[in-house]
């Protein structure tokens, strides 16, 4: 793919910062979506950094009761996402468990884009419902 990552710690270290390419975008992000959407993000993509320090990143990213509360937590699968494929973000659900598991059908891994109607249907429902 045309990903480009960035060493800025030097050739020998593992990689900064990542920039996601036109062609990886289209194939993996926005493949669903409105080609002006795609236009428009790869005009906008900037450069992501990367964290290679994994205890910080398995402690900052832990899904706890204590990070979370009272808040309800729900989670919209997207089962025509081409990053998050279907199987791992009900494994991420089932190892995280939520109050709640949505789904948008047709959706690549940018609903506001690929599915804007569903999702804001969606969104109205969580919001109803755990108001």
């Amino acid at each position: 793919m045309d990903t480009v990552f960035t060493f800025g710690n030097g050739p020998n270290n593992q990689p900064t910062s990542l920039l996601f390419g036109p062609d990886f975008m289209f194939s993996k992000l926005y493949q669903l979506s409105p080609p002006e959407d795609l236009t428009l993000a790869v005009l906008s993509a900037r450069p992501l950094p990367l964290y290679n320090d994994e205890a910080m990143w398995n402690k900052a990213m832990a899904v706890t009761k204590d990070k979370y509360g009272p808040v309800s937590q729900v989670f919209i699968v997207c089962d025509q996402d081409n990053i998050l494929q279907e199987d791992f973000q009900r494994w991420m659900i089932e190892n995280n468990p939520t109050d709640d598991v949505k789904l948008i059908s047709g959706s690549d891994h940018m609903p506001m884009f690929s599915k804007p109607k569903k999702l804001c249907f969606c969104l109205q429902e969580i919001a109803e419902k755990y108001r």
